[in-house]
């Protein structure tokens, strides 16, 4: 198996597809409630990997059934390590999107899929609870299985199909946060902890989130949009 030879684009109206199916788990509120899930995965992915990348210690991950998740790490309470990693939450599925359109751009289907395999492993050694262990192994072995079993075109649909979820359910957290945040609710949320961090207020690091969300699915879809 070679993870970097290139494989053709689907036609383009299968690339259209994949970007409409995304967006009909994306926009109904009861299909959301779970796929949102995989969002989940990469929120606390993200907080996981740039605490370990800025020296914390990882000590946990939890997913819940309510779609909401936590990751606990050690270090110092201040400083520029925990800024990044509050800050890798709302950004890590649109970057994780973003650098997957640019796998797909340049045909690295099966690069895609099993560096996602990969990611997936290694989140699951630091799940601490029973949900989020059958998440991430569901999740995980819905990537194993289409890079085993179906052949390459299903492959590219598969992955056309999560990198176009990656993008523009990217993009609606931050607004669930906003609309949770004008009710009185998630004072703990990552935007309220950087505010307490940094002396920014809260709204500047939602618009922020907004920002990264934004940009990374109009740069997705100069990749993945076949004009």
């Amino acid at each position: 198996m070679d993870l970097f030879r290139p494989q053709a684009a689907p036609a383009e109206w299968l690339v259209i597809a994949t970007a409409v199916a995304a967006l009909a788990v994306t926009v109904p509120r009861r299909v959301w409630l779970l796929a949102r899930n995989a969002i989940t995965i990469a929120h606390e992915g993200g907080h996981a990997l740039v605490a370990l990348a800025t020296g914390r210690r990882l000590q946990a991950i939890t997913l819940h059934s309510d779609t909401s998740g936590l990751t606990v790490t050690r270090g110092r309470p201040t400083g520029l390590g925990v800024v990044l990693t509050l800050t890798a939450g709302y950004t890590a599925a649109p970057l994780l999107g973003l650098g997957g359109a640019a796998l797909l751009g340049a045909g690295l289907v099966t690069l895609l899929l099993w560096a996602a395999t990969a990611l997936l492993l290694a989140m699951l050694v630091m799940i601490r609870n029973a949900y989020g262990v059958l998440t991430v192994l569901v999740t995980g072995a819905a990537f194993l299985l289409v890079s085993w079993l179906t052949g390459p075109e299903v492959q590219a649909l598969f992955a056309y199909a999560v990198v176009w979820f990656l993008l523009l359910g990217g993009v609606r957290p931050a607004f669930e946060l906003q609309f949770r945040r004008r009710r009185g609710g998630a004072p703990d949320s990552d935007a309220d902890q950087l505010a307490r961090l940094t002396h920014v207020p809260a709204g500047v690091w939602l618009l922020f989130f907004h920002t990264v969300s934004i940009c990374c699915l109009i740069g997705g879809c100069r990749w993945l949009l076949p004009f």
